[in-house]
């Protein structure tokens, strides 16, 4: 799977799609593929505050249970409930069906995030 160029990402291999003043945020395809099959995903709620870097998704799979970050501080707009009965969704369409949560940024820059030309340099086989 390719990397979609018109996402930002970061090097804990989360991945933002801007969208009005929300950004949409899932795992990238390398970091599910580094997972192996998911069987559970702990969503945050909604209207939740979050400080930029803590974690605040847990994915759980056959092989480990991981983190996931919040991308920048600001307020939870939406979770992905699909995920509560199908967290394979992640697995099979991490850049569509499978994105995790909704957040409006404090601070709307995206400066500091990769490209996807950049994340491919640090997740070569993604």
């Amino acid at each position: 799977m390719s990397i979609p160029s018109d996402l930002r990402f970061t090097k804990s291999h989360e991945w933002i799609r801007v969208e009005g003043d929300e950004w949409v945020v899932g795992i990238t395809d390398f970091a599910q593929k580094q997972l192996g099959d998911l069987t559970f995903v702990e969503l945050p709620g909604e209207g939740d505050a979050v400080e930029a870097e803590s974690d605040i998704v847990v994915v759980e799979s056959v092989k480990a249970a991981s983190d996931v970050y919040a991308v920048a501080s600001g307020e939870i707009t939406g979770a992905n409930d699909g995920l509560e009965m199908s967290p394979e969704l992640i697995n099979s369409d991490p850049y569509g069906e499978g994105w995790i949560y909704r957040i409006k940024p404090a601070d709307a820059s995206l400066d500091g995030f990769l490209t996807a030309e950049q994340y491919g340099e640090i997740a070569p086989d993604a």
